[in-house]
């Protein structure tokens, strides 16, 4: 079993909740989401919100506050091969309710089709609040290219 050991990152002003699905390796070796230099999550929310690329966590710290932004993963604990989302199994799910108790969340999004499926199946049911679909920022979805991503994510300011 692989614990997921990244504390989330929300504050009372937070009002969307971001969740993804369990953090890579190199994420879980930096102990700070998205930290694999593939991962297009940092630009994509920089071009969103018309900012520099944060370099540090502070400054990605920053850039979600600025953006109210709760950040955090469906997945608390799972057996994992790597960083690959199709070989999450025994999942067991992050609880939500201090980020509910604190922030007035007024919308969730998930980063990838994995973290729509894992958060339909393991949180939506304690939750009972809808999730909204965004196409991974994960070097695996290059399919999608970086303009594609930013224009999908640009939801985020509404």
């Amino acid at each position: 079993m692989v614990l997921h050991s990244i504390p989330p990152i929300y504050d009372p002003s937070s009002h969307i909740l971001l969740l993804g699905s369990f953090p890579s390796v190199r994420s879980r070796e930096d102990q700070f989401f998205y930290a694999h230099p593939q991962n297009r999550f940092w630009r994509v929310l920089a071009s969103v919100f018309s900012r520099p690329v944060p370099m540090t966590k502070s400054e990605k710290i920053d850039l979600l506050t600025d953006g109210h932004i709760a950040l955090w993963d469906v997945v608390a604990k799972c057996e994992i091969q790597g960083s690959q989302d199709s070989s999450i199994r025994d999942v067991e799910a992050n609880d939500l309710t201090d980020i509910f108790r604190t922030c007035a969340i007024e919308k969730i999004y998930v980063n990838g089709r994995t973290a729509e499926k894992l958060y339909q199946k393991y949180m939506f049911p304690a939750t009972k609040r809808p999730a909204q679909y965004l196409p991974s920022t994960s070097p695996a979805n290059a399919s999608v290219s970086f303009d594609a991503l930013v224009k999908a994510w640009s939801c985020l300011l509404q």
